[in-house]
């Protein structure tokens, strides 16, 4: 078992809270049983539920009403940190712009953990 956390940026926003509490219940509800799912399994959890994209970064694959969810994360110690999202529609990839930020986030997480941990942990 791995706890999650959310990064946080340094104005005290959790980007990947705020956004998944903005979805539709149908969709917040999957994307929250997948990440119970990471808390559960931690690093045994595998395809097709997640994913390695490559430089420590993971992905957790969640499809709802036709769309492709994406949260990505890395471990840290003993925890899963929740780093960016994206949704993806016409391609299989992540956008190369949300891995750019899911890395920034990282290499800043890993720098100042306590400084970019989002109080709430699952």
């Amino acid at each position: 078992m791995v706890r999650i956390v959310f990064y946080m940026e340094g104005n005290g926003r959790a980007p990947v809270k705020d956004w998944l509490f903005a979805l539709d219940h149908r969709a917040q509800d999957k994307c929250m049983a997948k990440l119970l799912r990471l808390r559960e399994e931690g690093h045994k959890l595998r395809r097709p539920e997640a994913d390695l994209l490559g430089d420590g970064i993971h992905e957790l694959r969640i499809v709802c009403a036709g769309n492709q969810y994406r949260i990505l994360y890395f471990f840290h110690g003993r925890e899963a940190v929740v780093l960016a999202h994206a949704l993806i529609k016409k391609v299989r990839k992540v956008p190369r712009q949300d891995m750019k930020t899911a890395l920034r986030r990282k290499v800043r997480y890993e720098a100042a953990p306590d400084r970019h941990t989002y109080g709430e942990r699952i």
